[in-house]
């Protein structure tokens, strides 16, 4: 039986990798976030995500973005124009990332054939 949230023990509850991670930690929110870093402006819009992430549906992609938005790693800007420009960017808290995403994506690149072999 699955234990309720109010069931776990409090240091579980407390945990920054469950807490944080989950976060930011699926594939497609960390494609963002390594887009966004990587474009030469820092600005980029959703179709310009799209293109780079055409694996990914719009739907998904919108879902993450939002979710990148509501845990303050992504700025998400609306201009009032006809017809409406979003530009999405990253937070200080988001660029403040982007060390260790690094450090992720090299150690990834170093043992893919090992891991990936599995």
């Amino acid at each position: 039986m699955k234990k309720t949230e109010h069931e776990m023990r409090p240091e579980y509850l407390a945990c920054p990798i469950r807490n944080v991670i989950s976060r930011f930690g699926d594939k497609w929110s960390l494609l963002v976030l390594y887009h966004l870093h990587m474009s030469k402006s820092g600005v980029m819009r959703f179709n310009e995500l799209h293109r780079e992430m055409a694996d990914c549906s719009q739907k998904m992609l919108s879902q993450t973005l939002k979710r990148l938005e509501q845990s303050h790693l992504v700025n998400r800007r609306l201009y009032a124009e006809v017809p409406p420009r979003v530009e999405y960017s990253l937070t200080a808290v988001g660029q403040s990332l982007m060390p260790s995403l690094e450090g992720l994506i090299a150690w990834a690149s170093q043992h893919f054939d090992t891991v990936a072999a599995s």
